[in-house]
């Protein structure tokens, strides 16, 4: 096998662990990011017969990429293959000029920001170190390294938030004139620390999330962004003309395409099958620095996974999915139905869209969808 386009690397330091997050981090720990960062260059090694030159997109995310020792994030960055699209984490604390500047010689050309709120009270509620200044203050610093390509994350559905809290969320946001958003209704999981604390208030808000999502895509659509996927919008063009701004790392998820993942709890997609790293830190620098792959979990992905996988991926985005291939995922019934509902459009049988109506009730109209 050969080929893949899209690349990516976890690198999974943070300062602290949110109380929300169950991605995979580890806190601290700066005396093992150099051994760390040995590994994922041991394991491109191992796996770089499967990759195209050149890439097409690859993502650093994380933990907090930025939060790296910057020695051995300079190290990382300077190994990895060329790609058109280099996009990189950050937590906007981490965005010092310094850190700006490694970015920038090291042909990272996008940056996403964890904002997650611009409200002190509702970022004490995630256990966010920075404040709205650290993300201000982020944004302007990359652009003085001459990174203009930047997407902001928020969150809504925070326990204590409210639609008007939203709404300035999403105008501070809009002031920083971003290249995309990311907007996504808070998910904690059951049994957390943050549950437990938050439970009732959490039920409160996920009363509300159907109204704070149309909230999202009203305000953003209506000043000029792209709602080009279920949670992403991106601006339509720019000063130097026209670009196409959307993600496209997460683009080839959503469209199905191959991938490889490098680190720590990073998954793979290539071909029939699936794989996932091991999510502890030492099993995985031990196995590499014994030149041995690290030890994984193999999934082998049949047709029919795959078909499925392509129309509920392919339907988040605002683009016609092409049915070719994809037909026997589908129920025929539901699709003839849904079009009458006016939550589904078919284009002579080619391909499928949801309208705007049926991306706002997303899943569910998927779910219907679906043999």
């Amino acid at each position: 096998m050969s080929g893949v386009r899209h690349l990516y690397v976890h690198v999974p330091f943070c300062a602290h662990r949110c109380g929300y997050c169950d991605f995979v981090t580890v806190v601290g720990r700066r005396g093992s990011h150099e051994a760390y960062v040995d590994a994922l260059l041991a394991e491109l090694e191992l796996e770089r017969y499967l990759l195209a030159d050149p890439l097409e997109t690859v993502y650093l995310g994380g933990g907090t990429p930025t939060f790296t020792e910057p020695a051995a994030l300079e190290r990382l960055l300077g190994s990895l293959p060329a790609a058109a699209e280099l996009t990189v984490e950050a937590n906007p604390e981490t965005v010092t000029p310094e850190v700006a500047r490694l970015l920038s010689r090291n042909r990272v050309n996008r940056v996403s920001i964890g904002a997650q709120t611009f409200h002190e009270a509702l970022l004490s509620v995630l256990e966010r170190d920075a404040g709205p200044d650290d993300v201000r203050r982020a944004v302007q610093t990359l652009r003085d390294a001459s990174i203009d390509n930047i997407s902001l994350d928020l969150i809504y559905g925070i326990p204590g938030q409210s639609p008007s809290d939203l709404a300035r969320d999403l105008e501070d946001a809009l002031a920083l004139e971003p290249e995309h958003l990311s907007c996504y209704e808070l998910e904690a999981k059951p049994g957390t620390r943050f549950t437990h604390t938050f439970g009732d208030e959490l039920t409160r808000q996920s009363d509300a999330l159907e109204g704070y999502f149309e909230q999202v895509v009203d305000t953003l659509t209506a000043a000029g962004y792209r709602w080009y996927e279920t949670a992403n919008f991106c601006r339509r063009s720019c000063a130097d003309g026209e670009r196409d701004l959307r993600s496209r790392h997460n683009l080839a998820y959503w469209r199905g395409r191959d991938y490889l993942g490098l680190g720590i709890g990073a998954v793979s997609t290539v071909g029939p099958m699936r794989w996932k790293n091991t999510p502890r830190v030492a099993a995985y620098v031990e196995a590499l620095a014994g030149h041995r792959g690290p030890p994984r979990e193999h999934e082998p992905l049949d047709v029919d996974v795959k078909r499925r996988e392509r129309v509920m991926l392919g339907l988040r985005l605002d683009e016609p999915l092409a049915l070719d291939g994809i037909e026997q995922a589908l129920d025929g019934p539901a699709v003839d139905r849904l079009e009458r509902l006016g939550l589904a459009s078919r284009n002579g049988g080619e391909t499928l869209t949801l309208t705007p109506r049926g991306r706002l009730l997303g899943g569910g109209v998927t779910a219907e969808l679906l043999a």
